[in-house]
């Protein structure tokens, strides 16, 4: 949202304020391994330039891959159950609903669903460019790894 007059208004004109549904819009990312879904609903590809959010359902006993990030990365369980897995140590932490999870940049982790699922929404922030090069089909070997 722009004021008139404001300093910034010729640096953000393609700011606006937006609403999205988050049932219908959002690219589809290829993380869960077993039953769920996940979705980038605020991303590059929609105008976000410095925040990232994913809408991700795991089902019982699902997962999501090993994700690794150049930045930070929070998550905040909307609904349901889990654990946050950290990859380097094989340490779980619980997640119920309600809770928020914080990842440092470079930390490989894994989030998996308990008895009913899980949904978080989140990402990490600045966007991570891989996410999406993975969903468009241009992961680089690495990612793949």
């Amino acid at each position: 949202m722009v004021a008139n007059g404001d300093a910034g208004e010729a640096l953000h004109a393609h700011d606006a304020v937006r609403v999205i549904d988050t049932a219908r819009e959002g690219m589809s990312l290829p993380i869960i391994e077993g039953e769920g879904s996940a979705r980038a609903v605020l991303w590059p590809g929609n105008g976000a330039r410095f925040r990232s959010l994913h809408l991700i359902d795991i089902g019982a006993g699902g997962s999501t891959r090993t994700l690794t990030h150049e930045n930070d990365c929070v998550y905040y369980v909307i609904a349901g159950a889990g654990v946050v897995v950290d990859v380097a140590s094989g340490a779980a932490q619980p997640l119920v609903e309600g809770a928020m999870v914080h990842i440092d940049a470079g930390d490989s982790y894994r989030l998996e669903g308990a008895t009913d699922g899980m949904r978080l929404v989140g990402g990490p922030c600045p966007p991570d460019a891989a996410f999406y090069a993975l969903a468009q089909g241009r992961a680089t070997a690495e990612n793949e790894a």
